[in-house]
């Protein structure tokens, strides 16, 4: 899916610059011009029209933060995922409100960069794993608007689907009859265009839900 993304890349340091528009290429992604501060940024964007924009925080004239909120405004369909050393809660839930679509960390791997190009190309917001512990407090708790599609009792049970609980494990800790779990999870792969547990739980934790490994209680390859 990547092959087709076209990128803007707005950081101050040029030996992360050249890094990331390698990493970029190795994925098929098209790096359409690059900014080393914020005014700039929103320049290239409103120029070029990407489908994706990975800004750093911290750059010299506008920061980070404000060009993100001026690049949702002007141009809602690009998408800004926000690459920075940065693992404050505080940066994280000024970027989230800023309209970021996606927040990782610069030492993020090759892995998790294809991840994050996938998951907001398809309207979704992403957080890597360095911070996605962070995102409960950054907004109070994971928000269905991680998936629209989804209820907010449904993005309950998929976060503990990313967390590799099976029906009835989930059923027990959401104190609720395991056949409403089963029609949850089967609403919730209709609804995320998947076929299994395995398929969901990854756009889960693509998203940032979930800690950690599948337990023994998983049933990540039954459907439902």
């Amino acid at each position: 899916m990547s092959s087709s993304v076209r990128v803007v890349i707005a950081d101050d340091h040029p030996l992360f610059l050249d890094g990331l528009r390698g990493l970029l290429a190795e994925l098929g992604a098209t790096v359409v011009a690059e900014a080393q501060d914020g005014r700039a940024a929103l320049d290239a964007v409103l120029r070029h029209r990407p489908d994706v924009v990975f800004m750093d925080l911290r750059m010299p004239g506008l920061g980070g933060i404000e060009a993100t909120a001026r690049i949702v405004e002007q141009a809602p369909d690009t998408a800004v995922v926000v690459l920075t050393m940065s693992e404050d809660t505080a940066s994280l839930q000024a970027a989230l409100q800023a309209g970021a679509r996606g927040y990782l960390l610069k030492e993020s791997s090759k892995k998790d960069v294809a991840r994050a190009l996938e998951a907001v190309a398809r309207g979704e917001l992403v957080i890597g794993p360095g911070v996605a512990s962070k995102v409960r407090h950054a907004v109070g708790g994971f928000s269905p608007q991680v998936f629209p599609q989804l209820s907010e009792a449904e993005v309950r049970v998929l976060e503990l689907m990313a967390e590799g609980l099976d029906n009835r494990s989930t059923a027990a800790r959401l104190f609720l009859a395991e056949k409403t779990v089963r029609n949850r999870v089967s609403s919730i792969l209709t609804k995320l265009d998947v076929t299994t547990r395995a398929e969901a739980m990854v756009r889960a934790r693509d998203a940032g839900l979930g800690t950690g490994p599948a337990g023994p209680g998983s049933r990540a390859d039954h459907p439902s």
